[in-house]
């Protein structure tokens, strides 16, 4: 007769997504192909980035909502654990995610929700990354970074970036090694927030 055990998972993954709302998501995408459409390859974007963390195994998965958790969505309870983004701005957010879920993981990865060319193997490599760095980065060809792991809560990461920009990745990865820690990249990859980003990286 088998036994069921208790695997306790160390590794938590969160993912930020948007309420999706006409107007209020990919709102630089839109400008080129309207609300309807802007919503509607978020919609493809998101469901792509559901399938893709599914497939990761042995990890706690977190879903942060920017407005409010929706009981009604793909997003199981079963398989995820559901929050509400902080206050502030996207610094203040990711910072707030990370020292929420540190609590209950020794390994924290954070992966955005509008890369098409995101795989669960990316995911897996930042995992198996962390077992000797204290950082992972995924870098995005805009300067930005689709992923970003730690394996101890290093908060001044998030201290003085200027967001959307593309000195990013380059600033972030440069205050980690400024502080002595070892860093790893995983493969460059393309967010989608222009229509030659969806029209080159995209799927339909």
């Amino acid at each position: 007769m088998s036994r069921k055990t208790n695997i306790k998972f160390t590794t938590g993954i969160i993912v930020f997504i948007k309420n999706p709302r006409l107007g209020h998501v990919k709102t630089r995408l839109a400008k080129d192909v309207g609300n309807e459409k802007a919503l509607e390859i978020y919609l493809k974007l998101t469901a792509h980035t559901h399938r893709v963390l599914s497939a990761v195994q042995y990890v706690n998965r977190y879903v942060y909502y920017s407005e409010f958790v929706d009981d009604t969505d793909d997003w199981s309870t079963d398989s995820f654990i559901k929050r509400i983004q902080s206050n502030g701005d996207l610094g203040d957010k990711i910072e707030h995610a990370f020292t929420e879920v540190f609590k209950q993981n020794e390994k924290v990865i954070i992966i955005g929700s509008d890369c098409a060319q995101l795989s669960a193997n990316h995911i897996q490599q930042a995992i198996d990354a962390l077992d000797d760095n204290n950082v992972v980065i995924g870098p995005s060809l805009d300067g930005g970074y689709y992923l970003l792991g730690m394996d101890s809560n290093f908060q001044f990461l998030f201290e003085g970036i200027e967001w959307s920009t593309a000195s990013v990745f380059e600033t972030t990865k440069n205050k980690a090694l400024a502080q002595g820690l070892s860093v790893a990249e995983i493969e460059k990859l393309s967010d989608i927030d222009y229509i030659e980003d969806w029209e080159k990286y995209g799927f339909d």
